[in-house]
């Protein structure tokens, strides 16, 4: 199996969930932007809030998958 058809099979597989971790990363990383446009604030809270969105993905997740398997 080559490696284009490796990948084909994984976004195949995975499309799904790909799009929703795109979409997650897209929404925080303007959200965070527009943010301190208008706030102005320091950089390395900026770079912070980028940094968290990674504790923040997988929270998200995690309390998502939590709430499925109660049902």
């Amino acid at each position: 199996m080559s490696l284009a058809e490796t990948i084909r099979t994984h976004v195949r597989e995975h499309r799904s969930g790909m799009l929703t971790d795109l979409l997650f990363a897209l929404v925080w990383v303007t959200v965070v932007s527009v943010l301190f446009d208008v706030l102005d604030g320091p950089q390395w809270a900026f770079y912070l809030c980028m940094g968290a969105g990674v504790v923040a993905y997988f929270g998200f997740f995690a309390s998502v998958e939590a709430a499925r398997e109660q049902r």
